[in-house]
């Protein structure tokens, strides 16, 4: 572990004096890049700085014990030795963690979509609550809401609802909300009293970036023929048309309209990476529909991450087995303390299964 804390200082020193060379400079873009990674490795770095010293005040603490000769400075120089080797001790944990590799999406921003499951009109109503909760989650980090797409049935009955947010991270704390939430309460309408169980799912969405599609011309097989009009007699005496067939993919583009051949290509160029574009982007889709499908489970009743339990004032995440007895508190966004359990216990696990060597 320590061989890689070394690297990552080296890394970070590296950064440094790129971003110091006055050719680097000029390049924006390069620039904002190693400022980002750099940023990205600083709080490690000065962790491990500040590693590196205790430790150095650590060995000279135990040569001061060793050394001294008066029961006074002994006692004196074993509680620096012991306190050191507390602080040093702690600190190497928390570099453990720190070390832990990271989800490249936990500073993106999220899409948040909650679906009315199980329990009727009560599950729209609660889909609506929820959906209170995580916007007021999101006021309190100073994040940015707007709705994408709401269905509402009327007297505050949700069917389901779609909505973003955008900020620093929003992606790292939100991720562990996926899933279907239960709630356990006397619904308004309930003439008798009793309580009804309901669900909602919730699926936490990583925000994509624009697809960019780079065409490799070695990719594509280029054919050139004949121009044909209607019935399939040829209208030209040249190889004016291209045939483009993208390999990898199989698809293929004609362009036969315009009169030279190098206007042809020019098109079928343009229309081939329009169409590998719309591709890209429908496979993007198709895996995130893929993911909310596999977040979200059926909405079924005992498919179930967290409890509402409104008669008790409770709410359980089943999954770390933590339980909060302020349930207002709760459903006006204070969400932070399951959020921070649940990263402990994913990081935990991370460490578990080798994370870290």
């Amino acid at each position: 572990m320590l061989d890689k804390l070394a690297e990552v200082e080296a890394r970070y020193n590296e950064l440094e004096k790129m971003m110091g060379d006055p050719e680097i400079a000029q390049d924006y873009e390069k620039v904002a890049e190693l400022a980002k990674e750099r940023s990205d490795l600083q709080d490690i770095v000065q962790a491990y700085r500040t590693y590196q010293k205790q430790e150095e005040e650590l060995e000279g603490a135990k040569e001061l014990l060793y050394e001294a000769d008066d029961a006074e400075m002994k006692e004196m120089a074993q509680m620096e030795v012991s306190e050191l080797e507390e602080s040093t001790a702690d600190l190497l944990e928390k570099l453990k963690y720190m070390l832990l590799p990271k989800d490249p999406r936990d500073s993106r921003n999220v899409i948040v979509e909650i679906r009315a499951g199980a329990g009727g009109d009560e599950a729209g109503i609660f889909a609506g609550d929820l959906m209170r909760m995580y916007t007021r989650y999101a006021e309190g980090n100073k994040w940015k809401v707007e709705m994408l797409d709401i269905n509402e049935q009327g007297n505050g009955v949700f069917k389901n609802i779609t909505f973003q947010i955008k900020g620093e991270g929003a992606f790292s704390r939100l991720k562990y909300e996926s899933g279907v939430h239960r709630v356990q309460r006397v619904p308004a309408t309930e003439s008798q009293g009793r309580i009804h169980t309901s669900t909602s799912t919730v699926a936490v969405l990583a925000e994509m970036d624009e697809v960019d599609v780079e065409l490799d011309m070695s990719d594509v097989e280029v054919q050139v023929f004949r121009a044909r009009g209607a019935g399939g007699q040829s209208v030209n005496t040249t190889d004016s048309a291209v045939r483009m067939i993208h390999k990898p993919t199989g698809v293929v583009v004609e362009m036969q309209d315009e009169r030279s051949q190098l206007q042809n290509k020019i098109r079928a160029k343009q229309v081939l990476i329009a169409r590998l574009y719309e591709a890209e982007v429908e496979r993007q889709r198709s895996e995130r529909e893929q993911e909310r499908r596999g977040q979200v489970g059926s909405g079924d009743r005992s498919e179930k991450i967290r409890t509402y339990n409104y008669p008790q004032g409770r709410v359980t995440d089943h999954r770390i087995g933590y339980s909060s007895y302020n349930l207002p508190a709760v459903m006006d966004g204070g969400i932070d303390d399951f959020i921070d359990n649940l990263a402990t216990q994913e990081q935990a696990e991370m460490l578990a299964a080798g994370g870290v060597e």
